[in-house]
């Protein structure tokens, strides 16, 4: 087991059923779950963070979300505490729009996404020390050319807007 603050990495053996005498050894990332919440104002504009991602060294367009704390009662409470510490904003309509798996390969967590309804700014951003974060709105209309041109490459984010989406068609 190699072990960090943000996951550890096991290592598995397994044997496929169709073959007993066959196994393989496979990587599992076990992480806590996640969540990504978008936050819609009263003037139909979604709050977004830019955010720096050491990953691919640059600045990416997202919305608010992270771990879910021990503390947190639930994935919704996280969500909430993510988009004000990352955002500065609040809303006290949160309605859960989906889960994914991350990366089943690999990952055996998963992450959760939440529409902010009525989203009002309620006080200054509490990044953690690590983030780099600048707040940016952009009109409804204008998210689904964010997503086709690229600016918003994050995966779980997508599947956010993929949720919210069919959420908008059911409702």
């Amino acid at each position: 087991m190699f072990e960090t603050p943000v996951l550890s990495l096991r290592r598995d053996r397994k044997h496929r059923p169709d073959s007993p005498d066959s196994s393989h050894e496979f990587y599992v990332i076990e992480s806590v779950n996640w969540v990504n919440v978008i936050p819609l104002t009263e003037d139909d504009e979604v709050v977004f963070i830019e955010q720096y991602r050491h990953g691919i060294d640059r600045v990416t367009l997202e919305v608010p979300g992270g771990m879910i704390d021990p503390d947190d009662a639930s994935p919704m409470v996280a969500a909430a505490r993510e988009m004000r510490e990352e955002t500065g904003y609040s809303s006290d309509e949160l309605v859960e729009l989906g889960v994914v798996h991350p990366n089943p390969a690999l990952q055996e967590n998963r992450c959760f996404s939440f529409l902010a309804k009525n989203a009002t700014l309620a006080g200054e951003l509490r990044p953690d020390d690590t983030e780099d974060i600048e707040v940016v709105r952009y009109p409804r209309r204008d998210v689904p050319g964010l997503l086709h041109d690229g600016k918003i490459s994050h995966a779980l984010v997508v599947a956010a807007f993929l949720w919210w989406f069919q959420y908008e068609e059911t409702i």
